[in-house]
């Protein structure tokens, strides 16, 4: 019988992983991409990032986006936008692909702040 090899990788997330299931909007944040607008569902999200499924071919490994999580209407006051950075594509079956993004910054849209109020995560 043939032994197999487990190949274990350190973990490299700061906070725990919680599997929820909520729209999120996808949008390059690089004038050089090609726009689109992309709405898929979240698989889990951290402090510090968020892993979604999609079926568009765009997303490439240090892609920087507009995110925002959760996301239920462009005029809702409780979105919350992000600036986040692509660091994982993976190929998944049915020409699917799953999308690893780091949260860099929030973009602070309240009433109570002011007016391009920016902070960082």
């Amino acid at each position: 019988m043939a032994e197999q090899t487990v190949v274990k990788y350190a973990e490299q997330r700061r906070s725990r992983r919680a599997k929820i299931a909520r729209p999120l909007r996808v949008r390059p944040s690089d004038p050089r991409d090609e726009h689109f607008e992309d709405i898929p569902i979240s698989v889990n999200a951290s402090k510090e990032g968020i892993y979604f499924h999609t079926r568009r071919t765009n997303y490439y490994k240090g892609m920087r986006l507009f995110v925002t999580f959760p996301f239920s209407s462009p005029h809702d006051p409780m979105n919350c936008e992000y600036v986040a950075e692509v660091v994982r594509v993976e190929n998944l079956p049915n020409k699917r692909f799953g999308i690893a993004v780091q949260l860099k910054m929030s973009m602070n849209y309240s009433a109570s702040a002011p007016p391009g109020s920016i902070s960082r995560t």
